[in-house]
């Protein structure tokens, strides 16, 4: 009876709605409801430069929308075929199906000229964003311990944008990336011992071959992207896990995150921005065109494209093979090309300094604390000034990169502008440094004069025996906190040499440029140190305080 009684209200009931059980059916299996508890409300600080990260996020996500929209019309195919399309200028032009089928859906296809600008534009501003990502994160310090594997994964993340931009332009088969690609093949070619066999088994023969625009799109639309998916997943996991970095300010520590919820605050900001960003890119690409292929014309291995420019992304490389002297050797008959050679190597050099960077700092200053407050640029002036000085060689080779639009846009020597380059690719960056190092000092200076002082009201105020002063408004302890919050670091130091034996140990070369290192990024005259507490007391009693 007691237990007819028992299942008595369970029939009353009747069953769960619809939804609840779905979700039950879905929680028991995949443990999502767990999963949500703990993640959905995860903190995340609010400041305009976190959204950086998501302008590259919110811009791959519309690249491979429009992409697989494109892949439905093209044909990677090199077959030579006669266009007799819309576009009447090319009617009757030899070309391959690429180039045609490109044409036709810029042309013929519904909407295809605005996907195909919305495709270029956001592949532009992807790899834009990285770069000003990642420069948001070198300037700041959130590269440090635990950070350092995701900034492997953002510098890779980077680098496979750049060649898969590369491979994307390359795929309609017109004349100026006909030349992007000529241009690639020489620098495979210049690659001593296995240039040559490299070039034949990426080409499937001698170039241009048949096979290339058709590897590529394997490349463009599989391989690359599917790695970057890949990284992009684990980027956002690690960010999850070591929890968002945050500016310095009241009740900010290593040990908590100040902001708003994931869901429903920012989880809703973010998708507001998603769409603004979808906007924007929309609108560049209505208002802009980018890559007209049409006035170009089709890739034909005997011509080359006047104007014929890389990317902005591949200006570096490109700089550094235009000014190169020509240098060649010859060694039992065969060819060393050093002017291409080399400056590929200085390419690669460069980006290898940038990837492992975190961990060279790390061992520089013997700090293996974990940091979860970022630094402001101002006080940490070594690594501010490599950051402007890397920014400014980047732009002198990208002047290089254009040397013959410079000089026919502004009526300017060619050869002026190739030793210009030359010069300044060692002479610039070394004058930012010293530069930029002095500004982050003198703002150190300011910083700390606010401190003791107050900040400058404009008032000015007469004295009774007769002395003119600027009245100083003091700071609140907000601002206060903010300038003061940064850690004052100490130079590594080698230490004792002899213990207290007397007996003398042998200091490596590694622990010498260590030390050396070290005094050049935190040694006296490479950072301003903070008011102490006395000094600002003191001044609050009135002792020389206007």
């Amino acid at each position: 009876m007691s237990n007819a009684a028992s299942n008595e209200p369970s029939r009353s009931r009747g069953k769960a709605p619809a939804g609840e059980r779905v979700a039950d059916w879905a929680d028991g299996r995949l443990g999502i409801y767990s999963l949500a508890k703990a993640n959905m409300r995860k903190i995340f600080p609010d400041h305009w430069s976190f959204m950086l990260g998501e302008v590259c996020m919110y811009s791959f996500i519309i690249i491979i929308l429009t992409g697989v929209y494109l892949t439905l019309f093209f044909h990677p195919s090199m077959a030579e075929v006669e266009y007799h399309g819309s576009y009447v200028p090319l009617q009757g032009q030899l070309m391959s199906q690429a180039f045609e089928s490109t044409v036709n859906i810029s042309f013929e296809v519904r909407g295809g000229l605005l996907i195909r600008q919305i495709h270029h534009w956001a592949a532009v501003v992807f790899i834009a964003g990285m770069l000003v990502h990642m420069m948001r994160v070198f300037f700041t310090g959130a590269f440090r311990k635990p950070r350092e594997v995701n900034w492997l994964f953002g510098f890779l993340l980077l680098v496979l944008g750049m060649f898969t931009g590369f491979t994307g332009y390359s795929l309609p088969d017109d004349l100026l990336s006909g030349t992007g690609i000529r241009f690639m093949q020489g620098a495979i070619l210049s690659i001593p011992v296995v240039g040559t066999y490299l070039s034949m088994f990426l080409f499937g023969g001698e170039f241009p071959g048949t096979d290339i625009i058709a590897r590529f799109y394997s490349i463009h639309i599989l391989l690359l992207p599917g790695i970057m998916l890949g990284l992009m997943v684990a980027h956002l996991i690690l960010v999850f896990y070591h929890k968002h970095t945050q500016f310095a300010g009241p009740g900010r520590t290593n040990n908590n995150v100040v902001g708003m919820p994931l869901l429903p605050v920012y989880m809703a900001k973010a998708g507001g921005f998603f769409f603004l960003v979808f906007g924007v890119i929309a609108a560049m690409s209505a208002i802009a065109t980018i890559n007209p292929i049409w006035n170009i014309g089709p890739y034909r291995p005997d011509q080359v494209s006047t104007n014929a420019q890389p990317d902005w992304y591949m200006g570096f490389s490109e700089g550094l093979i235009r000014i190169m002297p020509g240098w060649e050797i010859n060694l039992w008959g065969h060819t060393l090309v050093l002017g291409v050679f080399i400056p590929l190597m200085v390419f690669g050099l460069v980006l290898a300094v940038m990837a492992v960077y975190p961990f060279i700092e790390s061992w520089i200053t013997g700090d293996k604390r974990e940091h979860h407050i970022l630094d402001r640029p101002r006080n940490a002036p070594t690594r501010t000034a490599f950051g402007a000085a890397w920014i400014a060689l980047y732009w002198v080779l990208l002047i290089g990169g254009g040397n013959d639009l410079w000089a026919t846009h502004f009526n300017l020597s060619i050869n002026a502008i190739t030793w210009f380059v030359r010069i300044g690719m060692f002479a610039v960056p070394v004058l930012v440094f010293i530069v930029t190092k002095r500004i982050c000092l003198g703002l150190q200076r300011r910083d700390r004069e606010k401190v003791l002082h107050g900040r400058e009201s404009g008032i000015i105020k007469r004295l009774p025996h007769g002395e003119f002063i600027e009245v100083h408004e003091p700071l609140s302890q907000e601002q206060l906190h903010t300038l003061t919050a940064h850690e004052q670091y100490k130079p590594a130091e080698i230490g004792p040499t002899v213990d207290e034996n007397g007996v003398e140990r042998k200091v490596t070369a590694s622990e010498k440029l260590r030390a050396k290192l070290s005094q050049a990024y935190y040694g006296e005259g490479n950072q301003i140190e903070k008011p102490t507490l006395e000094e600002f007391k003191e001044i609050e009693a009135g002792h020389g305080h206007h």
